[in-house]
């Protein structure tokens, strides 16, 4: 394997985790694209789709684990919100899953069309006074999360993402949970829901390992630098970059569909 491969895939790798761990979000959305166009631009064999998915899933398990891991103090992490939105999560993405085998690929860009246009148009909501309410007094309806959460599991189990860019409007604008709370618990709540997705992976033999491999090394170095830059910035900051990156998403997509 050539030298320049495995710097190219270790930036790529490490940009994706980076801003993964600063945003609360698999990183994914980022990755993918990547993955899929950065290698030829630079001579270099280019992925399939089906190997960009399987390298993609395996790297948002452990981007994830290092977010949650440097989030892990300081009261970020709500545990009833994790627990109730990462079990209907896993539950609807295995749902969706199983459910996408007869679905055509239009139909199944479509889904993920819609559900990045609906995140889109959530983050530029305004989002008033959710930030001054204290980590330790955040309240909100726990059987309206788990309902939120099943739905968005059924379609990122349907267009094979782990969710995030769903699940962080949701949390913000819908359940009123303060920004750094929505990105360290999303964080975790990703990581729940991208373990179905690793294991299907890996099972049926869609991941390339020697690039997982380095994408992963990237993974744990990059994303828990993230999350401290993201402890650091400004809320509003934030929720601007997440604004931008989840609007760009939604015109990719809905580009290839047109």
């Amino acid at each position: 394997m050539e030298f320049g491969f495995i710097i190219i895939i270790f930036l790529i790798g490490f940009i994706g985790s980076y801003i993964s761990g600063m945003l609360g979000i698999g990183g994914s959305i980022i990755k993918y694209p990547m993955l899929l166009y950065i290698p030829p631009l630079f001579g270099l064999a280019a992925f399939s789709a089906h190997e960009v998915a399987g390298i993609s899933a395996v790297q948002v398990f452990f981007a994830t684990i290092g977010g949650v891991w440097a989030y892990r103090k300081g009261g970020y992490l709500n545990k009833t919100l994790i627990g109730y939105m990462g079990v209907s999560i896993l539950i609807g993405s295995f749902v969706g899953g199983y459910g996408s085998r007869v679905m055509t690929e239009s139909g199944i860009n479509l889904v993920y069309g819609i559900l990045a246009l609906v995140a889109a148009i959530m983050m530029f909501v305004p989002k008033k006074g959710i930030d001054d309410i204290p980590l330790d007094q955040v309240e909100f309806n726990k059987w309206l999360a788990a309902s939120l959460a099943f739905i968005v599991g059924i379609g990122s189990g349907i267009v094979g993402a782990a969710g995030a860019f769903l699940l962080v409007p949701i949390m913000l604008v819908v359940l009123k949970i303060p920004t750094r709370m929505t990105i360290a618990s999303s964080l975790a709540i990703t990581f729940l829901s991208s373990i179905g997705a690793t294991v299907g992976k890996i099972t049926t033999g869609q991941v390339e390992f020697l690039p997982s491999v380095i994408m992963i090394v990237a993974s744990l170095i990059a994303s828990p630098l993230g999350a401290m830059a993201g402890k650091k910035m400004n809320t509003k900051i934030l929720q601007i970059v997440l604004a931008l990156l989840i609007l760009a998403t939604a015109i990719k997509i809905w580009m290839d569909i047109l």
